[in-house]
């Protein structure tokens, strides 16, 4: 697998053309056939306006506006607050204050439908067939120090490979086991995109192996049938999540 981190003018908040950014970046490199197209969630924001300027709102405010969950408690080393967006486990429901001149940026409104634009335009300018968009952000892990990727929308390809009723190289058949190719890809693309000034907000991944094309799960648009959502009901972590007392807008 090949992951190349690609640099770009400076996307400036509170809104910018991204497609035109696309193009004129993507133009230097060849793009082959099945490969994923990883763009951070910062820039499709700004590209969709999604910035509030600092001085407008109350940071802890917007937090809750933006989260579907939220615990009432900040860590009280870090002031941040523990949210549920999109269903997903993220401090201050996604908020970026870093490369952002003086402006709150938020996660894309519809990701999903972000990320199938950007497909349908890079389809369109550059002829592919097969081949996926990722939309990526930062992500912390429990109990872990430092970052790593995450993918918040995707278009274009399966999310999953599917490991279930297969037998491991002892013959054990696997009950469980999928492997989430999005995130696992966003990781490999946060980590050469970087998180300081390196101002390569996309990366290309290419030689991927086991990816399905042919499946683009349109259902997912708005997210809501996503194959990478688990109630939370069925999620192993479920005893801790719903252990604190989580409250919504």
């Amino acid at each position: 697998m090949l992951v190349r981190a690609i640099k770009t003018r400076k996307i400036i908040p509170p809104k910018d053309d991204l497609l035109s950014v696309l193009k004129e970046s993507l133009l230097k490199y060849k793009l082959k056939e099945k490969s994923i197209i990883v763009i951070t969630s910062k820039v499709v924001s700004i590209w969709k306006g999604d910035c509030i300027k600092i001085n407008e709102i109350n940071k802890d405010k917007l937090v809750k506006q933006q989260a579907d969950l939220y615990l009432k408690s900040t860590h009280p080393k870090y002031n941040v607050q523990l949210t549920i967006k999109n269903n997903i486990l993220i401090p201050t429901s996604g908020i970026d204050e870093s490369n952002a001149n003086g402006y709150y940026i938020l996660w894309p409104k519809k990701p999903f439908l972000c990320a199938k634009e950007i497909y349908d335009f890079i389809k369109k300018e550059f002829k592919l067939k097969n081949f996926g968009v990722i939309i990526s952000d930062s992500h912390t892990t429990p109990l872990r120090s430092g970052i790593c990727g995450i993918g918040i929308s995707y278009y274009g390809f399966y999310p999953l490979r599917d490991y279930r009723n297969k037998k491991d190289i002892f013959g054990r058949k696997l009950k469980m086991s999928q492997t989430n190719i999005v995130d696992s890809l966003a990781v490999a693309a946060v980590y050469e995109m970087g998180e300081g000034a390196e101002q390569t907000p996309i990366a290309i991944i290419e030689d991927v192996k086991s990816i399905d094309f042919t499946r683009h799960n349109a259902t997912a648009l708005g997210g809501s049938a996503d194959p990478l959502r688990i109630k939370l009901e069925d999620d192993i972590y479920a005893p801790i999540i719903k252990s604190v007392k989580w409250k919504n807008k």
